[in-house]
């Protein structure tokens, strides 16, 4: 049975190009072949700031779209984060997502692909990382930043990014592959 992988679009911005470029990711995941793969866009769930009565380490939600992300995170094996940066941190949307639940993220691996301008969101990058870790997420070491991805989209809405990006993209499935697989065991 193939491993689950979820790439979670982390920006709910109007005008957000998020959905492109988790399409584009979605699109190399299936062709690696050994994943099931699901996109979780952020903005589908609606979720305001942490509103849950109970710790979510307790999983006694009251408000639909947390059970909502929670039925969405629970049986994913994998993740991978795509993130753009907003003054040199991931957005809202994404920390308050991995902030409402607790069981369901824990022991299970990411990876996150960052886009941005000259920098490629590298510095969102790396602070996700640290909460991903804070949340007994498992974050891959390398990342696959994006940087000036502005010129990487066609007018069709779809993403061309350099051979560059596509191998380490290619790269970090590999990784998470091992990861899930061996993460799997112990959950």
């Amino acid at each position: 049975m193939a491993l689950k992988l979820k790439i979670v679009t982390a920006s709910t911005r109007p005008g957000r190009i998020g959905p492109i470029i988790s399409n584009w990711v979605a699109e190399q995941a299936s062709a690696h072949g050994k994943f099931e793969v699901e996109i979780l866009d952020l903005e589908s769930f609606n979720l305001p700031l942490l509103d849950e009565p109970n710790h979510p380490a307790m999983q006694n939600y009251t408000q639909d779209h947390t059970k909502a992300l929670s039925a969405a995170v629970a049986d994913a094996d994998a993740f991978v984060f795509v993130t753009p940066e907003y003054n040199g941190f991931p957005p809202a949307a994404v920390v308050n997502a991995l902030q409402a639940l607790v069981v369901e993220w824990n022991r299970k691996v990411a990876g996150v692909v960052s886009y941005g301008g000259i920098s490629g969101g590298l510095r969102s990058a790396q602070e996700l990382r640290m909460l991903l870790a804070n949340m007994g997420i498992m974050p891959l070491k390398q990342a696959v930043p994006m940087p000036m991805v502005f010129g990487d989209l066609t007018k069709e809405g779809t993403l061309t990014p350099n051979v560059e990006v596509a191998k380490g993209t290619a790269g970090m499935l590999d990784e998470l592959h091992v990861w899930a697989g061996a993460l799997k065991t112990i959950r």
